[in-house]
């Protein structure tokens, strides 16, 4: 009963994180919209942006929403594949049915507690599959990690190819290191002198640090991180297995940019722009909260703003990506693969020779 409390209040802490950073969002788009339509002479009774978020919802083109839930789709049917391209190496053969079905059932487990998907993966592959659980674990753990490789990638290609633009916009906005007045702020100073003095206390108390629980969970997750990773070098079909991580984190980007041309106010931005923002996007989704829920929206709104589109239509853009993957991919289809699972394993009888 404890765990099943403890569970729940997880569950409860990271949607009330996500949806105070979503109402947060809302209520300064509101502002700022209000304050728009007051300089445009439109009467406060005719300027609401909840309004307008759902005008934008029936206007949008739903032919690149569907292209969009589309590279959603092929994204995750790759997944699967190299999914089983890690667990051939230990002697075993899922079906491919069982392990994308699995996947989609992460992702819908995701939504009520940040990676939870990932055990949740496991112990359901272990259950149909009969493949010991930390087995499956593990090549878990090498998914994620070649998935923070990829993301890794992307980041550095973004910055390189869009530096002027990011940095044109710090520039504009950042105000560390000076006041209000112009003057030059004692802050960096003073995050320096804590920077120095919490790593001088790490070191006077670097043993019983490393002795703690907490830091020996942290160097786990960083031994199963290498494990995982120097997994990979067993794949058969190396070829194939980096066509379907490149394919995968392709596919992502063309969710974000495809999705330009379904809104007006960003049909108009460029493949670079694409970039930009499916990289802070990302950012967005890992940052635990509900499948991203404001995080996501808020990082999105910023990408857009380097590229000038207005904060409410930025807003509009982001509740439309979000709302279409999340409803309509993660929770749909997650229901789905729920559904699936237990009639297609019901007379199946794996046999795993394991290695």
């Amino acid at each position: 009963m404890k765990k099943v409390i403890l569970t729940f209040l997880r569950i409860a802490a990271f949607f009330g994180v996500g949806l105070t950073i979503l109402i947060l969002l809302y209520n300064s788009q509101n502002k700022a919209y209000q304050a728009q339509c007051q300089l445009d002479g439109i009467p406060a009774e005719q300027c609401s942006l909840i309004e307008k978020i759902i005008t934008d919802f029936q206007n949008a083109d739903y032919f690149w929403i569907f292209i969009m839930l589309l590279c959603f789709m092929l994204s995750n049917v790759s997944r699967a594949i190299r999914w089983n391209m890690l667990l051939r190496p230990l002697g075993y053969r899922p079906k491919f049915s069982n392990a994308f079905h699995i996947i989609m059932v992460g992702y819908f487990a995701n939504l009520g507690l940040p990676r939870l998907g990932e055990i949740v993966r496991a112990g359901a592959l272990s259950r149909y599959e009969k493949i010991p659980a930390e087995k499956v674990m593990g090549t878990v753990v090498a998914d994620r990690a070649i998935d923070v490789i990829s993301l890794l990638l992307f980041v550095g290609l973004a910055f390189f190819l869009q530096f002027d633009t990011l940095w044109g916009w710090l520039s504009e906005n950042a105000q560390i290191g000076k006041s209000a007045e112009g003057e030059s702020s004692s802050l960096p100073w003073i995050l320096l002198g804590m920077l120095l003095l919490l790593s001088g206390l790490g070191f006077v108390f670097r043993k019983r640090i490393i002795a703690s629980s907490f830091a020996q969970k942290i160097l786990s997750l960083v031994k199963g991180f290498y494990e995982g990773i120097t997994s990979v070098k067993r794949v058969e079909k190396r070829g194939w297995f980096v066509f379907h991580s490149i394919f995968i984190w392709v596919m992502y980007y063309l969710m974000a940019y495809v999705c330009f041309f379904a809104f007006e106010p960003t049909s108009h931005l460029s493949p670079l722009a694409g970039l930009m923002v499916f990289v802070f996007g990302a950012f967005g989704i890992v940052i635990p909260s509900p499948g991203g829920m404001g995080t996501y929206h808020f990082l999105v709104m910023a990408a857009l703003a380097l590229y000038g589109v207005q904060g409410a239509d930025a807003f509009s853009f982001a509740n439309i990506v979000y709302f279409a993957i999340q409803i309509l991919g993660n929770i749909l289809f997650g229901l789905i693969g729920l559904i699936a699972l237990p009639f297609i394993n019901k007379n199946y009888h794996p046999t795993p020779s394991v290695v």
